[in-house]
């Protein structure tokens, strides 16, 4: 076992780098490229550090691991930190995307280089922070902070509607969590404590569990997010910078089922058992919906935004299946989106660095001239689509399982996703790579170079190695899932015949 902080280590890393950034002077080409050394060291150091943690952890153990704990703010809430595995993976996804985010914007970002890297730097440790919170006002903390950088890095450096973007983004979070805040001061009155591992123990009154589970639900859902409060997302990945919608996708939304992960479903188990048909419902209206608004999208990144959407809808249909297939599909189903819409995001960025527009009719042909990115274009678009041997059939399939255990008209409904996905994606694909190259514009454009290849490659290789062995992942979150099904089990049945009458046959199955 490791016997330093290195989870705290990890989570300020990145605040280290800000500070290194703070002292190169000048703001000449020289300092650009500088400060942009800086950001990438110190993101590549967090990663390594990052895999410390992995190495630490042992995959048996279904409880918190790696714990650090000291007085904070008196009466209870203290400095908490731990991983299980439910949360350590979403450590390493962060730490892992973010040197491609600064890689990304290497060429891209040519004003306010240094506020741009220190923005990033702060929203990784704000980010990394939420997924090794042990306290809960510990995670308030980090998880409203994690707005401020990317307000700055959506408001500052995105599109022509930025500043429009960027307020609605922080507005929605912000309202949402303002009804967490509340739920959390009543937790504390009645428990006494804001340790997240003795409230995951405490058992709350019924009537009390379903104002604290709307509560939380009311921040996570905007997070994710779910239909019917997903509409800042498109706007914020079309003004977004290429890297801020990389790390929105990649990250940002997963704060939201990491949430019911963590809260939800092991605090409030009565009250996610009683909305569970509602969570259901939207799910399927997300996927269904937003995969219909994403087949009628011209521009790419809205396209792939609202695919995230519905992606997200899988997630949460799983989430709340409450079963061993729901669970794993839907964490494995938010790592493995998290590689590929930030990859997607990447191949946008790509062509717009190149065009200038995002317009779906601005392009056709790209394949006569970029057959590299034509490639690697199309074996991202067939992971989000869900192709056997790419991450995102692993993700889906269980997530579908899982449904299918729990209620069979919803993995009926949520089934026809996988069609509308194959075809608003393979649109997308036909219009932007085929055809012929009669564009002008087009004609001189160039494939990838060294840069753009070191950036997708990796995230290619990825997504096909966790299609065909999702095994790294999986393993990690067995014991954790197992836990976290038998306790709520468990609940449910202590509360008597009447919640019992609700249980899913899934969840019996899997107990």
């Amino acid at each position: 076992m490791i016997d330093w902080p290195i989870l705290t280590l990890t989570t300020f890393l990145p605040l280290a780098g800000v500070l290194a950034i703070l002292l190169v002077p000048g703001d000449d080409d020289g300092a650009k490229r500088n400060i942009r050394m800086v950001a990438l060291v110190t993101t590549i150091f967090t990663f390594i550090l990052s895999l410390f943690i992995w190495g630490a952890f042992d995959y048996a153990n279904p409880g918190f691991q790696l714990v650090e704990s000291s007085e904070w703010l008196g009466g209870n809430i203290g400095y908490r930190m731990g991983v299980d595995g439910i949360s350590m993976l979403f450590v390493i996804l962060t730490t892992f995307l973010m040197p491609f985010c600064i890689l990304a914007s290497w060429e891209s970002v040519q004003k306010r280089v240094k506020e741009y890297m220190i923005a990033f730097l702060i929203l990784e440790t704000m980010m990394i922070g939420v997924f090794c919170a042990l306290d809960l006002v510990l995670f308030y903390v980090f998880f409203e902070a994690s707005l401020l950088p990317m307000f700055l890095i959506i408001g500052v450096w995105g599109g022509k509607r930025r500043v429009y973007a960027s307020y609605k983004f922080f507005l929605y979070t912000l309202l949402g969590s303002v009804l967490m805040l509340v739920a959390i001061m009543s937790m504390y009155w009645t428990a006494g404590t804001t340790d997240i591992a003795a409230l995951m123990r405490h058992p709350f009154a019924e009537n009390a569990q379903t104002w604290l589970w709307l509560a939380f639900f009311a921040s996570f859902a905007v997070k994710m997010p779910m239909w019917p409060v997903h509409t800042w997302l498109p706007d914020a990945h079309v003004e977004a910078p290429t890297a801020g919608s990389v790390i929105l996708a990649g990250v940002l939304l997963k704060m939201g089922g990491y949430g019911f992960l963590r809260f939800s479903l092991p605090m409030f188990p009565l009250a996610s058992e009683m909305f569970a048909p509602l969570v259901f419902t939207l799910s399927v209206v997300a996927i269904i919906y937003t995969s219909l608004v994403a087949l009628a999208q011209e521009d790419i990144k809205k396209l792939i935004a609202y695919s995230s959407v519905a992606h997200m809808g899988y997630v949460t249909m799983g989430i709340f299946a409450m079963n061993m297939q729901g669970l794993q599909g839907a964490i494995f189903q938010m790592l493995s989106h998290g590689i590929v819409s930030g990859a997607l995001f990447l191949c946008v960025g790509v062509i717009y660095d190149r065009m200038h527009t995002r317009e779906i009719s601005a392009y056709g042909g790209l394949v006569n001239r970029m057959p590299v990115y034509a490639v690697i274009f199309l074996i991202l678009t067939m992971a989000n689509v869900g192709l056997p041997g790419t991450s995102g059939f692993v993700g889906e399939i269980l997530t579908l399982m899982g449904a299918f255990e729990a209620n069979t008209w919803v993995a009926f409904f949520a089934t026809t996703g996988v069609i509308l996905s194959a075809a608003y994606a393979l649109y997308l694909y036909r219009r932007v790579v085929f055809g012929a190259l009669d564009k002008e514009s087009l004609k001189s454009i160039l494939d990838l170079d060294l840069r753009e290849k070191v950036l997708l490659v990796p995230l290619v290789v990825l997504t096909i190695f966790f299609g065909f062995y999702p095994s790294p992942i999986l393993d990690v979150t067995t014991a954790s899932v197992e836990a976290l099904i038998t306790n709520y089990n468990a609940a449910i049945e202590a509360a008597g015949p009447a919640q019992q009458a609700h249980v899913p046959a899934a969840a019996h199955a899997s107990h």
